[in-house]
């Protein structure tokens, strides 16, 4: 009980010391329960859009894998709904037609789709719809000309009653007028959600009246969903699917489960690395605190206290610690959560924080986290405090230095390090990605903890080194500064080792980023001979419409226009090996758009009749030459005997590991009807007409805002732009990370000036100015800073190296260093330590030198 006592009144007699350890605890807390409890507000909101919307039985087509993207959704026949209504248990049947295929525009042409990638949706009006919205303005579909829109998409696309929009489908453009507006009851899923009259969708979506997407079943009472759902299957047979609400629910909980979880764990990754980072400055601070402690310890040992009792005590402290940065990060991360559903509804996912869901197991995850990284944190301080002997005592402040533990120390961290270098040369040399990856994970993982164990002897070499360049200029107090940060290496590689984990991931990644970008662009230069790339969107999901694809050929100026589009099919080596792959299927004139380079054969001869082309590996892997006759049996068409008449090399920008064949053969073994659209289309202009080609198809396209033409220049631009977002996610994730390496800079600082007051006291006396001694210790920071800087760019610029060798094979060919995102970083770390002393040098300014002079 006495410890315990002892322990409550440390921890309270320094709290301010041990305030940004807390803040650190309070900052991944808060970052892993905000990530959980949004990420279960999400989840427990779908579930109940779901759970309400759900018939009670439903019908759809059969699930057909890989199935022909052919821009029109399955249906099952409009006959079929007779059968059902009779359906013994059956109080009502009602058909549905939904298609996600299509565009929707306003009456100057601009897309109505949201701007978070949701789709857009258009249906026929039923009385399921009022499960989810309700009719707040206007009418209800009356007519073929009448439609109602969801709110949401109404208010930000500025939409009212009496506008005019128009349905892009792949079956025909229709236009329609608004006649109502429809609130969600719930939750908006993000989705802009138009519904139409049912023989428009009929027509217009699905290209025929004779069909639809699915029926949806009412059970009579007393009639379970199980029951019904087998005397369904019993009426019409096992050719169509068959789902009770429950398995319904389920289906669309999977769906959007994968993009949730993937979400979830991405950003509990990233707090991870916040809580690596955190550990780093609890260490410093339990060190730091036992140090400056020595006497009192040693007093303790001194009064009876066991080694058990003194190490249990900072534990306590430790715990003390935990558990008061976890409660108030538990509540942080649920304003966080709160946050992100606001910013969510900015791109168009309403989520009403009434419907906040709080598992118990939430706050659970956050305090055993807290308290479990702070009290290992302690661990070794703890242990370092419980040898403290009772002679300790008559010592000045501080625990002398394990010279023989630190050689060991040392020995250990370059030999990590050097496993670690080894597994990244490993990794670049591998042939194969999928084994280079290993390796790189490994050479990553070594590499770090080498970093990181060699800290302190880095620290001698490397702070002499930057202080050389930075402290010469600022004289005696340079030289004070340096010696500061030498004074004590393990604390020094401590501190930087945390900044050192953010800017290494932030270096790595740039240097991917880069070369990803350097390598997509000098392929288009050295194999894309198209002048133009057209597709539907960024990133070709919708077939082009063959309305689109008219108005495309339309276009003046152009030597010539290449149709472009994948079949999904089943490929038979001529060993007997099955392979489930696509092939991209283009005319002739793809050989003039796109320089592939063969082995074996020539690409040409790819596209003539009941030929196809595979790439070297595929070659390699299947044991596959030219001569040889692959079985193709595509989805939904016939079976195709195709010999291979080139082998690829390599791959472009465009195209990596793909099989190709004519266009004319894809058609000729599929029915029109499971033939897709153009996924591409390539053009090429006439001599010296690129600019007026370029206008012409612009001009082409207007009245189709899913269609995005692009020049070679566009195209790198687009690639450049999808990059940088990554990589600005990925930098907004870590910037926490960041944040809790700077609270470790300043904490460390702050320590440090208590210390050594009564130096700092002694300073001040023989003639130090204030000015001076604040200026010492930012000059301290800012070489902490630049060392961590320096040691994590160079790690960072080494994994990045060997990622862009890992994934040469993939094409990222060229490695790209971006030195001005390093310089910045570099002269932003200087920055970071100068910020990050401005506290602790005020403090250090403003101490009463005589108080400061009798510290003890």
């Amino acid at each position: 009980m006495t410890v315990f006592k002892t322990s409550v009144r440390n921890f309270f007699a320094h709290k301010g010391r041990m305030a940004l350890s807390g803040v650190a605890v309070l900052l991944s807390v808060a970052f892993i329960c905000g990530t959980l409890v949004f990420t279960d507000t999400m989840t427990a909101t779908f579930d109940r859009l779901f759970g309400n919307t759900a018939s009670d039985v439903t019908v759809s087509a059969k699930e057909v894998k890989n199935e022909q993207a052919t821009g029109i959704p399955d249906t099952l026949p409009a006959s079929l709904q007779g059968t059902l209504a009779h359906v013994k248990g059956v109080v009502s049947s009602v058909p549905d037609v939904t298609s996600q295929d299509v565009t929707v525009a306003d009456a100057h042409s601009d897309k109505i789709s949201p701007s978070s990638g949701a789709p857009t949706v258009v249906s026929n009006w039923d009385s399921t719809e009022t499960r989810a919205v309700k009719l707040t303005s206007g009418h209800l579909p009356t007519s073929d000309t009448d439609a109602v829109i969801d709110a949401d998409t109404a208010k930000a696309k500025h939409l009212k009653i009496g506008d005019t929009l128009r349905v892009i489908a792949q079956p025909g453009d229709f236009k329609v007028t608004l006649s109502g507006i429809v609130t969600f009851k719930s939750t908006n899923p993000g989705a802009a959600v138009v519904y139409v009259d049912t023989a428009v969708a009929q027509s217009k979506l699905l290209g025929r009246a004779d069909a639809y997407t699915g029926y949806g079943l009412t059970a009579a009472k007393g009639v379970s969903d199980e029951q019904l759902k087998a005397n369904v299957k019993a009426a019409i047979g096992g050719h169509y699917t068959v789902d009770t609400a429950k398995e319904t629910t389920k289906k669309q909980e999977d769906d959007l489960g994968g993009f949730l979880n993937f979400m979830k764990y991405a950003m509990l990754g990233f707090a991870g690395i916040a809580v690596l980072v955190g550990i780093f400055l609890i260490v410093n601070t339990f060190s730091m605190l036992v140090a400056q402690r020595t006497r009192e310890i040693g007093l303790m040992r001194a009064l009876g206290s066991s080694r058990r009792q003194v190490n249990r005590s900072v534990l306590i402290e430790a715990v003390m610690l935990g558990v008061s940065g976890s409660v108030v990060g538990i509540g942080g991360g649920i304003g966080l959560a709160v946050g992100l559903m606001k910013l969510m509804g900015k791109a168009g996912l309403k989520l009403d924080s009434s419907e906040l869901t709080i598992k118990a197991t939430t706050p659970i995850v956050g305090l055993v986290i807290g308290v479990v990284v702070t009290v290992v944190s302690a661990y070794i301080p703890a242990r370092r405090a419980g040898k403290i002997s009772p002679m300790a005592a008559l010592r000045d402040a501080g625990t002398p230095a394990d010279a023989r533990a630190g050689r060991i120390r040392a020995a250990i961290g370059v030999l990590v390090c050097a496993a670690g270098v080894l597994a990244l040369v490993a990794a670049s040399q591998s042939d194969k990605a999928s084994s280079g990856g290993g390796m790189l994970g490994i050479g990553v993982l070594l590499s770090l903890v080498g970093f990181v164990i060699v800290g302190p002897l880095l620290a001698g070499v490397v702070v002499r080194a930057v202080s050389a360049v930075v402290l010469r200029f600022f004289g005696p107090i340079g030289r004070l500064a340096e010696r500061n940060a030498l004074r004590n290496p393990r604390r020094t590689g401590a501190t930087a080792s945390a900044l050192m984990i953010g800017l290494a991931l932030v270096a790595g990644m740039s240097v991917v980023g880069s070369s990803m970008v350097a390598s997509a662009n000098d392929q288009l230069d050295k194999s894309v001979g198209a002048d133009f790339i057209i597709e539907v969107g960024s990133n070709g999901s919708q077939p082009i419409t063959p309305a689109a694809a008219k108005a495309i050929r339309s276009a003046s100026d152009l030597d010539h226009i290449t149709n472009y589009t994948i079949v999904n099919g089943t490929l038979t080596t001529p060993s007997g090996k099955k392979i489930k792959g696509q092939l991209s299927a283009a005319d002739s004139t793809y050989t003039q758009d796109v320089q592939l380079a063969t082995t074996q054969g020539k690409l040409s001869d790819a596209y003539g009749k009941d030929a196809m082309s595979v790439p070297e590996q595929f070659a390699k892997d299947n044991h596959v030459k030219v001569g040889d006759t692959m079985t193709v049996a595509l989805v939904g068409g016939r079976t195709a005997h195709l010999k291979i008449a080139a082998v690829t090399k390599g791959g472009t920008a465009l195209e990596n590991g793909t099989l190709f064949t004519s266009i004319d053969t894809a058609r000729t073994y599929l029915p029109a009807d499971k033939m897709p659209g153009d996924f591409l289309m390539f053009a090429k202009a006439a001599d010296g007409k690129e600019k007026e080609a370029y206008a012409s198809l612009k001009a082409a396209t207007h009245d189709y805002p899913q269609i995005d033409v692009r020049d070679q220049a566009d195209y790198k631009h687009l690639i450049k732009d999808q990059v940088n977002q990554l990589l600005y996610m990925i930098y907004a994730l870590l910037a926490l990370a960041i944040i809790v390496a700077v609270l470790g800079v300043v904490n460390t600082l702050a320590l440090s000036v208590v210390e050594r007051t009564r130096e700092i006291g002694l300073m001040r006396a023989i003639g130090t100015s204030r000015r001076q001694l604040r200026r010492m210790i930012r000059l301290e920071s800012v070489v902490i800073s630049l060392f961590g800087a320096l040691v994590g760019l160079a790690l960072g610029l080494g994994w990045g190296s060997a990622a862009q060798q890992v994934l040469a094979s993939q094409g990222l060919q060229i490695l790209r260093i971006p030195w001005s995102t390093i310089v910045i970083v570099f002269v932003a770390s200087a920055v970071v330590g100068l910020l990050a002393a401005l506290l602790p040098a005020f403090r250090a300014a403003r101490m009463n030198v005589l108080n400061a002079i009798a510290t003890d």
